[in-house]
């Protein structure tokens, strides 16, 4: 590739994954990411865990919006987040506040993750309610709790066995549900599950209790329909948002009442994702040192 040529598509790539981190990290990004990531001390997870592995590929992007569907079909969890979350009037405050809680807890320092599970237990104690059935409801309620963690557990997973270049082995599987009950356990979940087997069952478990409410079609509506975004950033959207779909188990999309069509998804729907997660993977990941030398030096490199 010609110098000026390599220099152009390296600077697309800074303004693409600059975009994208701003709208995934919000303004205190930067500083949060350096403290992250900088600070010294003991971690949870080394960086051989599946988690750290799992959480830091593009194919989160999927993964997250299929979990946040999938969360929705528990009617009291669906009524918190509505009543509470302000995910309408602030979507992105969201969304950084949650990105920030997952690398903290990932590749922080073991005292910022018991922080961050210490500050979302006293914000989980302050939201309680009623559903618009009559239903009462604790944010703070370990059984709902565990239903959040296993939905999201099962669909990073999911997400990243499909459209990562480097799937998990089974054991490692096991590992990223292990190394996530420890998250879990920390935020007041009694007996997370510690392998894949016991993902599938917790999941099953709940089953009775999940159904479709005006309040999930309307989330679902909002979130795959009528995202705060420009207009540019509606297709590529779209298309993450189709796999997130096509990610949820048969009988969730059943009950959010969301067409599937098998053809469809294996030759157009599945194949665009990993092409939309392979780009957001190329803008996210910082270009070889010898495509940032300068043009005229010639540099060799392993």
């Amino acid at each position: 590739m010609k110098p000026n040529r390599a220099s152009r598509v390296d600077g697309l790539r800074q303004r693409l994954g600059s975009g994208l981190f701003a709208r995934v990290a919000g303004p205190e990004g930067p500083r949060n990411r350096a403290r992250i990531h900088d600070t010294p001390g003991p971690r949870w997870f080394g960086p051989e865990r599946p988690v750290r592995r799992v959480h830091g590929d593009a194919s989160m992007f999927i993964g997250g919006l299929s979990a946040l569907l999938l969360e929705s079909l528990h009617p009291l969890a669906m009524a918190a987040v509505a009543a509470h979350s302000g995910f309408r009037g602030d979507p992105w405050g969201r969304l950084q506040r949650t990105s920030t809680f997952l690398a903290t807890t990932t590749y922080g320092t073991a005292e910022s993750a018991e922080q961050a599970c210490a500050q979302v237990r006293s914000v989980h104690e302050r939201v309680t309610g009623t559903t618009p059935e009559g239903m009462p409801y604790r944010a703070s309620d370990p059984h709902l709790l565990g239903w959040v963690h296993v939905a999201e557990a099962d669909s990073f997973l999911r997400a990243h066995q499909r459209y990562s270049r480097r799937p998990l082995t089974a054991a490692e599987c096991d590992g990223y549900v292990a190394d996530m009950a420890r998250v879990a356990a920390a935020l007041g979940v009694v007996d997370p599950p510690r392998d894949r087997a016991e993902l599938a069952e917790r999941l099953d478990a709940y089953r009775p209790e999940l159904r479709a409410t005006p309040q999930t079609r309307d989330a679902a509506r909002f979130l795959l329909l009528n995202p705060p975004l420009p207009l540019l950033a509606r297709l590529p959207y779209g298309v993450l948002a189709a796999n997130a779909v096509s990610l949820l188990p048969a009988w969730a999309t059943t009950e959010l009442g969301l067409p599937r069509l098998a053809v469809a998804e294996n030759l157009c729907v599945r194949p665009l994702g990993s092409a939309m997660t392979s780009a957001v993977r190329w803008a996210m990941t910082p270009p070889p040192a010898a495509a940032r030398a300068p043009a005229v030096t010639v540099t060799a490199t392993d």
